[in-house]
């Protein structure tokens, strides 16, 4: 039997209780695992696309819920007076968890008109509107977490949005300091946007990986797909950056997205990078 449960805001012993009882929630979600791709900051997901986390339960942010075997017997009727208070909603489906966050958007109370045997008023009632897909499933027997936004989740899984971790104020300044950058203009580390901060923090676990010859290489590689829009001065062997689009662009190139295609000879920047094993 499926069955639809909430988590409730403020309550830490017994957060959890039962909605409905025999309804499947989600009929229309056809997830494959074996095309979901690993989970990875800089990639932008295709729209029919998920992310996914193997060996959830294992991890630090995985909630006890998912880790022993659930029991509808063990929890008790959501209250009236709880509905308001719900910060997430799961649908247990076979052996599947099923997940959708829930916002004050998604509340309607609204007054009606129906159209039965002759038009009538109707008061609004409290009512949750349901996805036409979840944020976020947990498949058990494969111990998977399948999802398509980190944002949208980190409300559930709470400490999962350290896997898109911004550097810190000390790292994006250490940062700026390496010895093949020259910053102008009075940039600085305050001045670095927010998605340059979290481009750094990969950039320092790309970098942290190269030899120095790498290094090297990589400078001459950035140099000369950006030889138009960013400024090297060869005498200090320094990349001046100025400005927040010349630091991502330096940010790029650190993480090799810059390629020529193989016929035509194009030279592009690649959005979204994606391993291949």
């Amino acid at each position: 039997m499926d069955h639809v449960l909430a988590r409730v805001k403020r309550l830490i012993k017994k957060p959890f209780f039962k909605l409905v009882s025999d309804h499947t929630l989600y009929e229309n979600t056809n997830v494959t695992l074996a095309a979901c791709v690993p989970y990875s900051p800089d990639h932008n997901l295709d729209e029919d696309s998920w992310f996914k986390i193997e060996q959830f339960s294992q991890q630090p942010f995985c909630i006890d819920l998912l880790k022993s075997n659930f029991d509808s017997k063990d929890y008790d009727d959501l209250k009236k007076e709880q509905f308001i208070n719900i910060a997430y909603i799961f649908a247990v489906q076979g052996d599947n968890f099923y997940f959708q966050k829930v916002t004050p958007s998604l509340f309607i109370k609204k007054k009606i008109i129906d159209f039965g045997e002759a038009a009538a008023i109707e008061e609004g009632s409290n009512r949750l509107v349901i996805n036409d897909q979840p944020d976020a499933i947990y498949f058990k027997l494969s111990d998977t977490l399948a999802f398509r936004n980190l944002a949208t989740i980190s409300g559930i899984f709470k400490g999962i949005d350290a896997l898109y971790r911004e550097a810190t104020e000390q790292e994006t300044e250490a940062f700026l300091q390496s010895e093949f950058i020259e910053l102008k203009g009075n940039y600085d580390a305050s001045k670095v946007s927010k998605p340059n901060r979290k481009r750094i923090a990969l950039a320092l676990d790309s970098l942290a990986k190269m030899s120095a010859q790498d290094k090297v290489g990589v400078l001459a590689y950035i140099c000369d797909y950006c030889n138009q829009k960013l400024k090297f001065d060869q005498t200090s062997k320094k990349i001046e950056i100025s400005t927040d689009d010349e630091l991502k662009l330096l940010l790029y190139g650190i993480e090799q997205r810059f390629y020529t295609t193989l016929f035509g000879q194009e030279r592009r920047l690649a959005n979204s990078i994606q391993a291949l094993s």
